[in-house]
């Protein structure tokens, strides 16, 4: 592959220290620098990692060391520094959702276009043995052909566990914006893309608690719908229906169900990269587990950078994690919305082309 490609890390919070893991001491990659608006805490991650320099955002964006910006900012913030590393004539990559808001989102797509700079974007645990191995199972005509799937995301809410919960609760996120991007995303790799929706959605409560860290007890405003709800048309004619909430205590729903004219598919919950994959087939009595068949074994976070770096080199293919089918999932997800508020039916705009199935991939090729 040549020289490492290098990397530039902004927003160290909870979710960075995955990333760091996965990406330091790789051939591929070499992270370079790191930024946060808490400047002592991006002090503290380049002392812990040797040829890591601490730099403010703007020295980051502005920075000749530096390929390809980590955005790993809070939802609010990923439109505003995805197009200040455009502008830059840098590629991003960023934590989901593509932006807080569509048309921002359009904007960073647009932008990266002119500047002939490429964007890509999380969730990466679609590329996992888990949902790869379901989507092989489907190609395969394991079910038959596909007509329906359900999808199911239930938790009391993150400000149980996170001692910063505040943006879950605040525009770019909620259940939807937040979850919503595992469950989309692997059901375009399992069904295709999206051509309408139908959404529901409340927001029954007007504050959380801070359960952990030192703001507990802390009350926060919820600012949007904590559960929604919807049907998604598929372009292929397969219907999903979708529930996500910050309202329950759990559930015994399996996180993705795919059924088909001669079998049902058990998808592992799409928030890790493996698990295991059931079939229950037309006139049988038990699942049987799929071993398996695709996916990069062993994934972990960042394995998506990984692959947006390495399809740069691989005859220019598509980045498995991209930018559009990030615009295609936050349309959805935003359509859902408008649709709850609205009280209608909503035909979506963008469309895009499956990933690429990832091959079984063993942990020591791609790491």
């Amino acid at each position: 592959m040549g020289d490492a490609h290098r990397i530039g890390v902004i927003g160290l919070g909870v979710i960075s220290r995955a990333y760091l893991d996965t990406l330091v001491g790789r051939d591929a990659v070499r992270v370079t620098a790191v930024a946060d608006l808490d400047t002592s805490r991006s002090a503290a991650v380049a002392a812990e990692l040797p040829g890591v320099r601490a730099l403010s955002v703007e020295e980051l964006l502005n920075s000749p060391d530096v390929e390809t910006v980590l955005n790993l900012t809070v939802p609010a913030a990923h439109a505003e520094i995805a197009l200040g590393a455009v502008a830059r004539g840098k590629n991003v990559y960023g934590e989901k959702p593509l932006a807080a808001e569509l048309a921002d989102a359009h904007a960073v797509l647009e932008a990266a276009a002119k500047a002939s700079v490429r964007v890509g974007c999380a969730p990466d645990t679609v590329l996992g043995t888990g949902v790869q191995t379901a989507r092989a199972a489907v190609e395969a005509g394991d079910i038959g052909r596909p007509l329906f799937a359900s999808a199911v995301m239930v938790t009391p809410g993150h400000e149980r566990w996170h001692p910063q919960p505040d943006f879950y609760y605040a525009p770019g996120g909620g259940p939807l914006l937040d979850m919503g991007p595992y469950y989309l995303s692997s059901l375009v790799h399992l069904l295709g893309p999206v051509r309408a929706v139908i959404g529901a959605s409340s927001r029954l409560r007007s504050e959380r608690v801070i359960g952990s860290g030192p703001r507990a007890g802390e009350r926060i405003p919820v600012d949007v719908d904590s559960h929604v709800s919807g049907v998604l048309e598929h372009e292929g004619g397969a219907l999903t229906t979708l529930t996500t909430s910050f309202d329950g205590v759990a559930t015994t729903a399996a996180p993705i169900e795919v059924h088909g004219e001669s079998g049902t598919l058990t998808v592992p919950d799409p928030n890790h990269f493996d698990g295991e994959v059931r079939l229950l087939e037309l006139g049988a009595t038990d699942r049987r587990t799929l071993p398996p068949s695709a996916g990069y074994v062993g994934g972990a976070r960042g394995v998506g950078l990984l692959d947006f770096v390495a399809a740069a080199d691989d005859g220019g293919r598509p980045a498995r994690a991209s930018g559009e089918l990030a615009l295609h999932v936050l349309e959805t997800m935003t359509a859902l919305l408008r649709s709850s508020a609205e009280g209608r039916r909503i035909e979506l705009s963008t469309s895009v082309e499956r990933p690429v199935p990832v091959p079984l991939t063993p942990a020591e090729k791609w790491r």
